[in-house]
C-alpha cells in the first residue's frame, strides 16, 4: 500500500508523498496510474517530499505530472508542501524555511495554516535559461501556432512558461492554441501556456494549459510568468491580484533585480493509501 495525502492550491490538485525515510520509488507506468482519475487517485502533479539534497534546505520536494513526466517547479504545489510539513510538526506558524526543488531553493513562510507566501526567484528571460529558440533576448516574440502568427513572452519561473495576451484572440482561440504552443518546437522542454487579460495595472485573469497535464484550474507558476511579463513591459503595478478558475493568487514583484513573491492558499482534500502497486 502507497499512503498518501490529497491536496489542492486552487483546485490544482496534488497526491503527496512522505519520502522523508524512504525513497521516491514509482516509475513512470506506475505515475501514470495514481493519475488515472477513474481507476487511481487522480492528480495534475505528484509530490514527494524528501531528505534535502542541499545542505542550506530544509527538505526537497520532487514533482511529476501526470504522464509521468518531471517539472522542475511547481508554485501551488510548494505551498501545499508547506502545509504539509507543518501539519506534520515540521514547519511552525510564522516560519520561513528554504525548501529545495528541482530547479532550486525557494523560500516559503507560512502566514496561517492555509495560506502560504513563497520567495519564486527572480524570473529568468534569457532564451538559454527558458530555454527558447530565439536570435536574441525581447519583450515580445512572434511564433508561428497552427499557421498564424502569435505575439507572446517567454519567461522561465523554475519551468518554461509562454504568455499570450488575449486581448486580441477570439475567445474560442485558446483551446487550440494552448497544447500547440506547449508542445511548440521552439521550447525545447515544453512550455506552460498562459492566457492572460489584464482587467487593469493591479488585476489579470488566467487560464493555463500546462506541459504534461493539460488545462489546470490554477497554475502558480503560471499567474508569476504572467505578472512578469506584463511587469517587465510596464504594463502592471507591482503587487498583482491573477484570477485563475479556481480562485485568486496575489503576485509581487518590484521588477529586475529582485525575487518574486507568490501568496495564496493550500488545502487539504482527504488521506488515502493506494492499493495500485500490488
Amino acid at each position: 500500500m502507497l499512503r498518501f495525502s490529497k491536496m489542492h492550491g486552487l483546485g490544482n490538485d496534488f497526491v503527496v508523498l512522505d519520502c522523508r525515510s524512504a525513497p521516491f520509488a514509482l516509475d513512470v507506468a506506475r505515475i501514470r496510474a495514481l493519475a488515472d482519475r477513474r481507476t487511481g487517485v487522480g492528480f495534475d502533479q505528484l509530490l514527494s517530499v524528501e531528505p534535502a539534497r542541499d545542505p542550506s534546505c530544509a527538505y526537497y520536494y520532487g514533482i511529476w505530472n501526470t504522464d509521468g513526466s518531471p517539472s522542475g517547479q511547481c508554485g501551488n504545489g510548494v505551498r501545499c508542501v508547506a502545509a504539509w510539513l507543518h501539519r506534520a510538526g515540521a514547519l511552525a506558524l510564522g516560519e520561513a524555511v528554504r525548501l529545495e526543488s528541482p530547479s532550486g531553493p525557494v523560500t516559503v513562510r507560512l502566514l496561517a495554516a492555509h495560506e502560504v507566501t513563497v520567495d519564486m526567484g527572480e524570473p529568468a528571460f534569457a532564451p538559454a535559461r527558458i530555454p527558447f529558440a530565439a536570435a536574441a533576448e525581447a519583450d515580445r516574440y512572434a511564433i508561428e501556432v497552427d499557421g498564424a502568427t502569435l505575439e507572446i513572452g517567454a519567461v522561465s519561473m523554475g519551468n518554461p512558461h509562454a504568455v499570450v495576451i488575449t486581448d486580441t484572440l477570439a475567445a474560442d482561440a485558446p483551446a487550440q492554441l494552448g497544447p500547440a504552443l506547449s508542445t511548440h518546437a521552439r521550447f525545447a522542454e515544453g512550455a506552460n501556456a498562459g492566457f492572460a487579460e489584464r482587467l487593469d495595472r493591479g488585476r489579470l485573469k488566467l487560464r493555463v494549459h500546462e506541459r504534461g497535464a493539460g488545462w489546470t484550474q490554477a497554475c502558480g507558476t503560471g499567474a508569476c510568468a504572467a505578472m512578469a511579463v506584463l511587469r517587465r513591459r510596464g504594463e502592471v503595478d507591482e503587487s498583482v491580484r491573477v484570477e485563475l478558475p479556481g480562485g485568486v493568487l496575489r503576485i509581487d514583484w518590484r521588477g529586475p533585480g529582485h525575487t518574486l513573491w507568490m501568496t495564496g492558499p493550500a488545502a487539504f482534500v482527504f488521506e488515502g493509501e493506494w492499493l495500485g502497486m500490488l
